[in-house]
């Protein structure tokens, strides 16, 4: 942040815009939120205790446990501090034939950091097979968050669906603000016949219904593509749509911009078209496609978790918060399982904060009118 020692009235607009956003202070904790999220997506594997794809083992032997509840992490015991879990056991109830969790006695698995786990690829970098914790018996297997119809560990599925949907917000975003710019610069730049077709392609985007395009989009996809085609297409698809809002609103400020001197100035210096949109123009609109895209990444998480959950984007084997989340569908499981919502939940705190950040944003946009 620049120097303030001149004064505020010396601070540049972006440091103006900072301190600004520090007085949100909502917006400043969802900020620390959407890093965090996005820190845990960059560095899943290492996170993740256990394989997401199988159903844990013990000694070798698969001991999968269909809708284990979650175990707490437990930080003392009668010996002081000791980061553990408890260990349950099943029991059934002789009249329902419910199935049961309670603690087996005084048995626990005890936690340690930096434990040797499942091999991974660092990043794509490097092999790896250390992780940020897990127990310290070999083979014990425990479940944060509980575990799916087949045993698997939901903690660290949720730590790898977030890669996916988090990523993919982040990748459809960076492709609508691309086509916003460059498609509402020209428009708004050009008028006549060029801004003419365009806003009519708008309109003819924003009136198309959303739910029968996805539709007939998904149902073209080949299914047996892998996870990363998946990825890629349901990405392009969400993107297509998801830029006329952006084209519109620069559309209109450069439209307003045509006549500022500054931009007259750069055409009579001899600037190429390109260079006055995209050099002169499109800088001074920074602040609020900033905002613009704070506030468009939820909607792109929203779709693709949408898109997952009913079938249309994202299919297993590929990991995603959508996907998790069609384990929830049935009433049975929901009823024997209702830790399978807490991908949902992890949806819901990502959009607060990406929107909340965004309202932060959106508000120091434009410090010196405050």
């Amino acid at each position: 942040m620049a120097n303030l020692r001149g004064g505020i009235e010396h601070a540049s607009q972006w440091t103006l815009m900072w301190l600004r956003f520090k007085k949100h202070k909502l917006a400043l904790i969802s900020m620390y939120i959407v890093l965090g999220l996005y820190i845990m997506a960059l560095f899943s594997e290492f996170l993740a205790p256990f394989d997401p794809e199988e159903a844990l083992k013990s000694n070798g032997e698969i001991k999968a446990k269909a809708y284990h509840p979650p175990q707490p992490i437990h930080l003392f015991d009668d010996k002081g501090f000791n980061l553990h879990v408890q260990i349950l056991k099943e029991t059934v109830d002789p009249v329902s034939l419910k199935k049961t969790y309670v603690p087996d006695g005084d048995r626990k698995i005890e936690l340690s950091f930096f434990v040797r786990g499942f091999e991974y690829n660092f990043l794509g970098l490097f092999k790896s097979d250390i992780h940020l914790f897990g127990a310290k018996e070999k083979g014990a297997v425990f479940y944060l968050f509980g575990s799916d119809r087949q045993g698997r560990d939901m903690f660290s599925r949720v730590i790898y669906g977030g890669r996916f949907t988090l990523s993919l917000g982040l990748i459809g975003v960076f492709l609508s603000v691309v086509l916003g710019l460059i498609l509402g610069g020209i428009s708004g730049y050009y008028g006549g016949k060029i801004d003419w077709f365009i806003q009519r392609l708008v309109e003819f985007i924003i009136s198309l219904p959303t739910i029968p395009i996805w539709l007939a989009m998904a149902a073209v996809l080949p299914k047996d593509w892998p996870p990363h085609y998946q990825y890629m297409a349901v990405t392009v698809i969400i993107s297509l749509i998801g830029w006329t809002q952006l084209a519109r609103v620069v559309r209109g400020r450069l439209l307003a911009m045509r006549g500022e001197v500054f931009v007259i100035a750069a055409q009579l210096d001899g600037c190429s078209e390109a260079r006055v949109i995209f050099r002169h123009m499109l800088p001074s609109l920074a602040s609020h496609i900033i905002a613009a895209v704070t506030l468009a990444i939820p909607m792109m998480i929203l779709a693709e978790t949408s898109l997952s959950f009913l079938g249309l984007g994202l299919q297993p084997p590929a990991i995603s918060w959508g996907v998790l989340l069609k384990e929830a569908q049935n009433i049975r499981s929901i009823a024997a399982a209702p830790w399978l919502f807490i991908p949902g939940a992890m949806v819901v705190i990502a959009v607060l904060a990406l929107n909340f950040m965004g309202d932060g944003l959106r508000d120091a946009a434009d410090p010196y009118t405050h």
